[in-house]
């Protein structure tokens, strides 16, 4: 086991079908309400023939996005449930993958756990607090043997993502730095005895590298004598979504392309059976029909429908939707496309038939089932990862529990955001992010001394109401829960034209649902909602942008110019254009402070009991 110290590691809807509704080759096209009698029936009938034919019986074992969730959400949350069923918890996921693989064996067929991506970053501070490094421990236990790569696996930035994969602990001393603690007491860090898999994550750094990807593209297990193969992929937009330095150097290509091109060298090499592990999704038009297709879209179902005939099933991730697809591929064959939700709530279960004489998976035998990881008293969590999960516990206990503030009116405040984009809580994350004292330049250049005067918060970076506990306190712990990612505070230049720019960038020629709406402070604004569905159009109402260019409550604010130079903040993850937001890359004269979670304790602080902001900031015009 390696302990501190150690050397700091370098830096479209006819093609969809209900699940398994074909019943043999060559049946006819099924309805789009789920009916899975067909390869049930199809699988059980192959399972039987085996004086004529030995079928090899292969169970799949999917969880995604888990994003270090150890502990239980509270079943009153939409978080800590599936529908009414209260789930989640890493030792009761643990029982149910660990009752599963029993059910197979029972059943005469191998089991295999796999995983597609984001099973850290975005993490709780249990998890968070410690470089993620018990949810990689967590994953050994519960038996993970392969795993894609998420976006949000490089939030720490693809060196520390290598060494999730290779162990070791960083040397940050006994206490920790920057908010985390990496190894901490008496804990080392082994890395992950599953392995990541990166098709598509390739080095575009000019030096030479043992491999062209990050992570090797594909992983081949034996299963019963057959070769069955895993790709594993991010999407292509990564960059897009996640901090530019944790990607320098790294180049995301197309999902589809690049699983395709794999295909002939894995054929080369005696393998017919390939899943692919996709971290990238889609979006059912009934959440609650968790076990089912309802009106499934996105980029996941159109990859999905465009992979080889000679990829066998797609196990999918990155939305938090639960589906239970079947789509057909580009020769009109079935072929599964599942996602278990998010946050270790639920595995998906493919059963698959292999066929001795092709060694290729049998498609129309196919099927695959949704099981909720449920965490009710009458189910019993595996003992060692609930043991290794309270270690972690007592590590972390004076951290999570301090105090540091109070909310009057009301017990939360809500990040859910209005039709106009802003929310209380963005709001709120916003005024702490302007009023941090760290982001003042204290050199001796042009800025110095110069506080910015508006602020902008990314709505994804917020993943979570801020809420008092049964004390009435809000704790460290709350503030984690709600901005986890440990972003760093810059202060930079951008001119009133360059505003405007960055403003229209939230919603320019995108539809309702992929709108990123900026919270604010220091700033107000109207748009125009029927304009902003125009690609490349101004939908800010004229005169409407007002700045707060004094910092002074008491005084009016006054119109934007777009010939004067404005000091703004925001976290590194916009500085570095994060979310599409390329206008921050225009910025001169950037300065770095302290960690965002720092600005929003102090703040709560400093304005003990905070109110929630009043959501008048923003305004949509029909």
């Amino acid at each position: 086991m390696s302990h501190k110290p150690r050397a700091r590691l370098l830096p479209a809807a006819a093609a969809l079908t209900s699940l398994a509704l074909v019943a043999a080759a060559g049946a006819s096209a099924a309805t789009a309400t789920r009916d899975d009698s067909g390869a049930k029936a199809t699988y059980t009938k192959l399972t039987k023939q085996a004086a004529q034919k030995d079928y090899v019986k292969l169970d799949i074992l999917a969880i995604n996005d888990f994003h270090g969730q150890l502990e239980p959400v509270p079943s009153t949350s939409s978080g800590g449930r599936i529908n009414n069923t209260a789930a989640g918890g890493a030792a009761y996921l643990a029982r149910l993958i660990k009752d599963e693989r029993a059910r197979s064996r029972a059943a005469k067929a191998v089991p295999l756990t796999v995983a597609a991506g984001d099973l850290i970053g975005a993490s709780p501070l249990l998890s968070g607090a410690f470089h993620d490094e018990p949810t990689i421990k967590t994953m050994n236990m519960l038996g993970l043997q392969v795993a894609s790569v998420g976006n949000h696996e490089f939030d720490e930035g693809w060196r520390e993502l290598r060494r999730m994969q290779n162990g070791g602990c960083l040397d940050d001393g006994a206490d920790g730095a920057d908010g985390a603690n990496s190894c901490p007491g008496d804990q080392g860090f082994d890395g992950a005895d599953f392995q990541y898999l990166s098709a598509n994550v390739k080095w575009d750094d000019g030096q030479e590298h043992a491999r062209d990807t990050l992570f090797p593209a594909t992983k081949i297990f034996k299963v019963k004598g057959e070769k069955v193969a895993f790709i594993g992929m991010t999407l292509e937009g990564t960059p897009d979504i996640v901090t530019a330095a944790g990607v320098q150097g790294l180049r995301f290509t197309d999902e589809v392309e690049t699983a395709n091109a794999l295909v002939p060298k894995l054929r080369k090499r005696g393998v017919k059976s390939i899943i692919v592990l996709l971290h990238e999704g889609a979006l059912p038009g009934d959440e609650s029909a968790y076990n089912d297709c309802s009106g499934v879209s996105g980029p996941g179902l159109e990859i999905a429908k465009n992979l080889s005939p000679a990829i066998d099933a797609v196990i999918s991730g990155h939305t938090h939707k639960a589906y239970n697809c079947v789509v057909k591929d580009p020769k009109g064959q079935p072929r599964l496309l599942t996602s278990a939700t998010a946050t270790g709530r639920m595995v998906s279960k493919l059963h698959l038939l292999i066929d001795p004489a092709t060694h290729d998976i049998v498609r129309p035998a196919e099927y695959a089932d949704n099981l909720i990881a449920r965490n009710g008293a009458d189910v019993t969590p595996v003992p060692a990862v609930q043991s290794l999960i309270d270690t972690y516990k007592a590590l972390v206990a004076p951290i999570e529990n301090q105090v540091v503030g109070h909310i009057d009116p009301g017990t939360s405040v809500s990040k859910s955001q209005e039709a106009d984009g802003e929310s209380p809580l963005g709001d709120l994350i916003a005024d702490a992010q302007l009023a941090d004292a760290t982001v003042v330049d204290a050199g001796a250049g042009d800025r110095t001394g110069v506080a910015p005067v508006m602020a902008f918060m990314n709505p994804g970076g917020i993943r979570a109401d801020l809420i008092e506990n049964a004390a009435g306190d809000v704790t460290y712990g709350a503030t984690f829960t709600v901005q986890p990612f440990n972003n760093y505070m810059v202060s930079m230049d951008l001119t009133g034209a360059q505003i405007k720019a960055l403003l229209n960038q939230q919603w320019n020629g995108s539809n309702e649902a992929s709108r990123r709406i900026l919270q604010v402070a220091g700033l107000s604004y109207s748009w125009d909602a029927s304009a902003a569905a125009e690609a490349d159009t101004d939908a800010l109402v004229p005169g409407s942008v007002l700045v707060d260019d004094d910092r002074d409550a008491a005084t009016p604010m006054v119109p934007l110019e777009d010939g004067t130079t404005y000091r703004v903040v925001a976290n590194n993850y916009l500085y570095g254009g994060g979310d599409g937001f390329s206008t921050f890359k225009e910025s001169t004269n950037g300065y770095f402070g302290g960690l965002d979670i720092d600005a929003l304790v102090t703040y709560l602080k400093a304005h003990d009991p905070v109110a929630p902001p009043a959501t008048t900031r923003i305004t949509q015009v029909p």
